[in-house]
């Protein structure tokens, strides 16, 4: 399946929930990310979420932290590959060649850096985001 049909598979509500698995929610954040400002992504893609989820009876599976940390995380992942590919932008294989830490379903546990499992477990977290309550000094390659 092309990008663009995945996509609208997607936002279709096509895709049968139980063939969209953990990567497939990171592949279509990572397009999303690739194809509109970083804010129009989050906005876009939460709202297609929400809609999935809902289409298939699980609307309270949707999380918005979760889902807007990982969004934040993936364009992070994207902007420094970027640079070290002398400004271009990654292919989605590219992609998932480099950050294999993030398609598996356990790659939650990064999260585990930013976020108290009570807080991420709250109700507040699934309805609104939150802001990191930990703070973790990590290397980005920048100079201070």
């Amino acid at each position: 399946m092309t990008d663009q049909e995945f996509i609208a598979a997607f936002e279709s509500c096509d895709l049968r929930n139980e063939d969209f698995h953990h990567a497939d929610h990171v592949r279509l954040a990572f397009l999303y990310l690739c194809r509109f400002p970083v804010l129009e992504a989050v906005e876009g893609f939460s709202r297609a979420l929400q809609r999935f989820a809902t289409a298939h009876g699980k609307p309270n599976l949707y999380h918005e932290t979760i889902t807007w940390a990982f969004l934040f995380l993936i364009r992070e992942r994207i902007v420094l590959q970027s640079s070290r590919q002398d400004g271009r932008q990654p292919t989605w294989p590219e992609f998932a060649a480099e950050n294999p830490e993030l398609l598996n379903r356990k790659s939650k546990l990064i999260l585990s850096d930013f976020y108290s499992d009570d807080l991420l477990s709250s109700d507040l977290a699934k309805q609104i985001f939150i802001l990191p309550n930990r703070i973790v000094a990590r290397e980005t390659g920048g100079t201070d």
